[in-house]
């Protein structure tokens, strides 16, 4: 099983990056795709996470309105559209698969940073 983000990077204040995360090794369709975040000093936060099969998705208060989840099953694929980036978005930002059936498989990425700095 792996799990690859990629589109990380640094942007300024107000900037947007585009994460993607591929997955190979399991029956993406199964699982729901979460984006957590870690920033420097501080735990791990759920940042997003989308649904299996009828994609809801859900927002931490703190990028509600700014972030937007999405999937592609066809692809394997999940997005974390991130705009209005602020400082405070800084951290490295994991991808990480749970399995809608059984919740305790559970694979995670490498984590991608994010650095927002003027």
């Amino acid at each position: 099983v792996q799990l690859v983000e990629s589109g990380g990077g640094l942007v300024q204040p107000g900037g947007s990056l585009r994460l993607s995360c591929v997955a190979s090794g399991i029956t993406f369709s199964s699982y729901t795709m979460n984006w957590y975040r870690q920033a420097p000093g501080k735990g791990r936060e759920l940042a997003a996470f989308i649904t299996n099969l009828s994609g809801s998705a859900y927002y931490a208060d703190s990028v509600k309105g700014r972030f937007t989840i999405s999937r592609d099953n066809a692809k394997n694929t999940v997005y974390l559209q991130m705009d209005s980036l602020k400082p405070e978005d800084t951290a490295v930002y994991y991808c990480n698969a749970n399995n809608y059936y059984a919740t305790e498989i559970s694979y995670w990425g490498q984590g991608t940073q994010v650095t927002v700095s003027s």
